[in-house]
């Protein structure tokens, strides 16, 4: 349903394309791995995964589950609630690997939050939490890079920045990129494997990127 959503709603605030290596699958049981840059992206990367066939079960902040109907909808489609220096925190890892063996495709944010920025220029993607790295040592799931770029354009910065942008997006309809890398095998001890899952999301950002004329900017400050 949030695929879906995200796919019919987006036209409104955006002109979404999306490309991808040859080579790039979907196979069931796969990490969806991609840089988070805006409050905008989740909706950006969804309704393009959508369009390529593929609909993740996507773990994201567990504060959402709180917020009245998205909550049900997150909890119903079997979405992975993330909760931060919690004890509960470890669970998210258990569930993710329990849907990647149903064979459900997971997404995950590398960065694990948004940078600290006021700006809605690109960067390059943040270092990565080990998150990412645990989950594939466990399941030795592949590991699909995306990068999307263009969320910044939509919503960025401070609350008021934010609402305004998003206010005022149906009228710019911004140009909005997303592009799917070739499935990986991460190698090597986690902080390897981390590496290389990060190269491998910059390297697929810089081509969406280039796709809206971006410059390749340094990485983004961790918030």
């Amino acid at each position: 349903m949030l695929s879906r959503l995200a796919d019919v709603l987006l036209p409104a605030v955006g002109r979404l394309t999306v490309t991808a290596d040859t080579g790039a699958a979907f196979a069931p049981g796969s990490i969806i791995v991609v840089n988070h840059t805006s409050l905008a992206d989740p909706a950006i990367v969804l309704a393009a995964l959508r369009r390529l066939g593929a609909e993740p079960a996507v773990m994201a902040a567990a504060g959402l589950w709180r917020i009245p109907l998205l909550g049900r909808a997150l909890a119903r489609e079997g979405h992975i609630p993330v909760h931060r220096n919690d004890r509960r925190a470890a669970r998210c890892l258990d569930l993710s690997a329990a849907a990647l063996g149903e064979g459900r495709m997971v997404l995950i944010y590398g960065e694990g939050r948004l940078p600290l920025r006021t700006d809605a220029a690109e960067a390059a993607p943040a270092a990565f939490r080990s998150g990412l790295a645990r989950l594939a040592e466990r399941t030795g799931a592949r590991v699909v890079p995306v990068g999307q770029a263009g969320a910044r354009r939509i919503t960025s910065g401070r609350t008021g920045r934010q609402i305004a942008g998003l206010v005022t997006a149906p009228l710019r309809r911004p140009s909005l990129h997303v592009h799917v890398g070739a499935p990986i095998t991460l190698t090597g001890d986690r902080a390897a494997c981390t590496a290389q899952a990060h190269g491998a999301v910059t390297a697929a950002w810089r081509t969406a990127a280039g796709h809206l004329g971006e410059p390749a900017a340094p990485a983004a400050r961790r918030s």
